[in-house]
């Protein structure tokens, strides 16, 4: 039967005969049942029988060649890996050179059959994304890989990318201020002489000791910041706030646990509680559908369409007592008469209602042109209008408290005000929103 044989022309790569010692040159025989090493003979030793040890003459045997087609009629294998050792030996696009170290084939041919079969070819291309899919396969373990480069990012000191980095400095592998920082100045005046006592040479020695306990700490803390991707913070708050806010919560419960468990089995208990918190929502639902008597979804549409169309009414009707609270108040009226236009005009009510005290309250800012107005979401403009705060002003705010907030692991109402130096009751309702909205904790 045949097989492929070694594809390279110099006859020294190939194994010699078992028989004469030679050099072999294809074809070739290779016993199948000898081996391994494996038993190799030329022609002339086949045809003359010959026997070496447990190897015998009627033993089944393989042809080994390299003359036959593999992708081309016109090419054989041999040629094939010719045509690939000198495109490795003169390089890609040299295909004059190409074609003079091989010898069988011209320039136009080389270039022509390489670019079809080598480079535009379908199965090598799907083989090629093959082998992507399993390299990233085994890096999928770790919760946000950090793979080495050649040329890694160095940003500058005191830089944007720099300060969202923490410090840490990628080439180097270590931030510019590391944990427990000053650990090395316990050891500056330390020297160790002949003439030491036993004493202050065991003195000396449990400092040592101690420093390199304080080193090990820093490594220790420098690995769970690299395991869990938290080098680049900002990128880590966004991952949480995906979350839903039950499962936001959870999130801040568990993270003191994350250096126990490791970054894959923290990701994998809170993606579970996560899929536990849509099921039980999803479930909820369902059961509301049964409770209601529904059994198909085409009805639980319906259902929820009509949901939505009472609870409209239900808040029209309720702004509606508010505004007959305060009728004497022409101002409320005139912002009821604003907040139901824009319900009927499908906007969420952007207006507060007016307070029924003898102080006229100020109307709302309007952000029109503003700058910083188009970072805002729809409910930050609505605080912005009800604070009368321009939207510069808010974002700086809220930087700030999201800052203190991430140093302290929670942030209380006084140390808010003692951040923000506008009018407290203004604090309190950016402190509240941001509370309510999940962008910050309660310490």
């Amino acid at each position: 039967m045949d097989r492929l044989g070694s594809f390279s022309n110099d006859p020294s790569d190939k194994p010699p005969c078992r028989g004469c010692s030679s050099y072999l040159m294809e074809p070739y025989i290779k016993c199948a049942e000898c081996g391994p090493p494996p038993f190799f003979l030329c022609l002339q030793c086949f045809t003359r029988g010959f026997e070496y040890k447990k190897h015998q003459s009627d033993h089944t045997y393989e042809i080994m060649t390299s003359d036959f087609p593999v992708l081309d009629p016109s090419w054989t294998a041999q040629e094939e890996m010719a045509l690939l050792e000198a495109v490795m030996d003169c390089g890609f696009g040299n295909w004059q050179d190409v074609a003079n170290q091989m010898c069988t084939k011209t320039k136009e041919e080389c270039e022509k059959h390489y670019m079809k079969h080598f480079i535009n070819n379908p199965l090598f291309a799907s083989t090629l994304l093959n082998l992507k899919q399993a390299e990233e396969a085994k890096t999928a373990d770790t919760a946000i890989p950090f793979q080495s480069t050649d040329d890694p990012p160095r940003p500058t000191f005191d830089s944007l990318l720099s300060r969202d980095m923490a410090g840490y400095m990628p080439a180097r592998a270590d931030f510019i201020e590391e944990f427990d920082n000053y650990a090395e100045w316990d050891l500056r005046d330390i020297d160790f002489v002949e003439d030491d006592s036993d004493i202050l040479h065991a003195l000396k020695m449990a400092v040592v000791d101690i420093y390199h306990s304080r080193l090990k700490e820093r490594q220790r803390r420098k690995k769970i910041i690299r395991d869990h991707g938290l080098i680049n913070l900002r990128k880590f708050q966004l991952m949480e706030r995906r979350y839903p806010k039950e499962v936001q919560d959870l999130y801040e419960t568990m993270r003191r646990f994350a250096r126990i468990v490791g970054p894959v089995e923290h990701d994998k208990f809170i993606e579970s509680h996560a899929l536990e918190f849509e099921l039980r929502r999803e479930i909820k639902r369902l059961q509301e559908y049964r409770t209601a008597g529904i059994t198909n979804f085409c009805s639980a549409r319906t259902y929820d369409h009509l949901k939505k169309t009472r609870e409209e009414e239900r808040l029209k009707r309720t702004m509606l007592s508010e505004v007959l609270q305060y009728i004497q108040d022409s101002s409320a009226c005139q912002q009821w008469l604003r907040r139901q236009a824009d319900l009927d005009s499908g906007l969420s009510p952007s207006v507060p209602m007016a307070s029924n005290s003898g102080r006229r309250s100020a109307p709302p800012l309007n952000l029109t042109g503003l700058p910083g107005t188009e970072k805002l979401n729809e409910k930050e403009k609505e605080l912005c209008q009800m604070v009368r705060l321009v939207p510069g002003a808010y974002l700086e705010y809220k930087s700030a408290l999201l800052n203190e907030c991430n140093k302290q692991g929670g942030l209380r109402l006084a140390q808010a005000r003692a951040l923000i130096k506008i009018d407290v009751n203004k604090t309190r309702k950016i402190y509240d929103f941001l509370i309510r909205e999940g962008y910050i904790t309660k310490a």
